[in-house]
């Protein structure tokens, strides 16, 4: 059973898919954070109108891809005046570059074989060369995050507040859907376009219910979407079944009992946090001739 990984194609998976859960869960983590998830879902169907453009062209489709998501992250980033206020502005670009992928594949009279494997992913095909490109695309994306990380936050957080601040909210919201859409492109080998958004949400979202902490959030969130990637990868090697049905599946059953079994540690947490300020706010409210003083001995 564990013979596959003497392959150098399963090797190739492993690295690539490792990368590439890492970088999908930092980015999810803001992504779920900032209340964008509905722009990780729409940039990867507008990438496929790039992958679609590309092959018209006689390009690699992976080209026109990160093209038109990181075109459309800039595009997504200056139309809308606020962060939290984009759905608007993302569903009038997916629905025009969707229009235009559907014009590219109507013109193109060969078959389009490689962008239609972008929609589901092709990991246990890839190459050490494609392997490399994702290590130094992630490599890049996760050191601009780890540069603009404290005011990332405070600007997900409360983006008000980071603004009065002199935090430069819009810039840093344009930045980040600039890595969305750049992790989305390399992303899409692993699970490809239509299930992208389960790496990005899925970890992230599981993360976020069991622990609170932005440190230790991440690294739940990392942990559990590499768990799924290694155990996706080695289940479709050995069942020739997609790696994208596998990570999908993987998410759903871990996110599922946590999403209904969470309000009950939450609000006991809840609860005691109540109690807490409470007798903070009594004590305070005791006059100070009315407080007992214990002699010191």
């Amino acid at each position: 059973m564990f013979d596959i990984l003497m392959y150098p194609f399963i090797q190739n998976a492993f690295f690539a898919g490792t990368c590439v859960a890492i970088i999908a869960a930092v980015v999810g983590y803001f992504l779920v954070l900032r209340g964008l998830t509905f722009s990780g879902h729409a940039l990867s169907h507008i990438g496929f109108a790039g992958a679609a453009g590309a092959v018209l062209l006689g390009v690699d489709p992976v080209f026109g891809l990160l093209a038109f998501t990181v075109g459309s992250g800039i595009g997504i980033g200056l139309i809308s005046k606020e962060v939290r206020e984009s759905d608007v502005a993302i569903g009038v670009i997916m629905t025009f570059a969707l229009s235009l992928g559907i014009l590219f594949l109507s013109i193109y009279k060969g078959y389009a074989e490689r962008a239609y494997s972008i929609l589901f992913g092709t990991i246990l095909g890839i190459s050490h060369f494609d392997v490399m490109v994702n290590v130094i695309f992630c490599v890049l994306c996760l050191g601009v995050i780890a540069f603009l990380f404290r005011p990332l936050l405070f600007s997900s957080c409360d983006p008000e507040v980071a603004h009065t601040r002199g935090v430069p909210v819009r810039l840093l919201g344009i930045l980040f859907l600039i890595i969305v859409a750049i992790t989305i492109s390399i992303s899409v080998q692993v699970v490809g376009i239509l299930l992208i958004f389960t790496l990005l949400v899925g970890p992230a979202a599981t993360a976020m219910r069991i622990v609170h902490s932005p440190g230790k959030t991440l690294i739940l969130s990392i942990a559990l979407s590499i768990a799924y990637t290694w155990l996706a990868i080695f289940l479709a090697a050995n069942t020739l079944l997609p790696v994208s049905f596998f990570i999908t599946a993987l998410a759903f059953v871990i996110y599922l009992p946590v999403r209904l079994l969470s309000p009950l540690w939450l609000g006991k947490k809840g609860r005691e946090l109540s109690e807490n300020l409470a007798q903070e706010r009594s004590a305070q409210s005791v006059p100070e001739d009315m407080k007992i003083s214990v002699p010191s001995r």
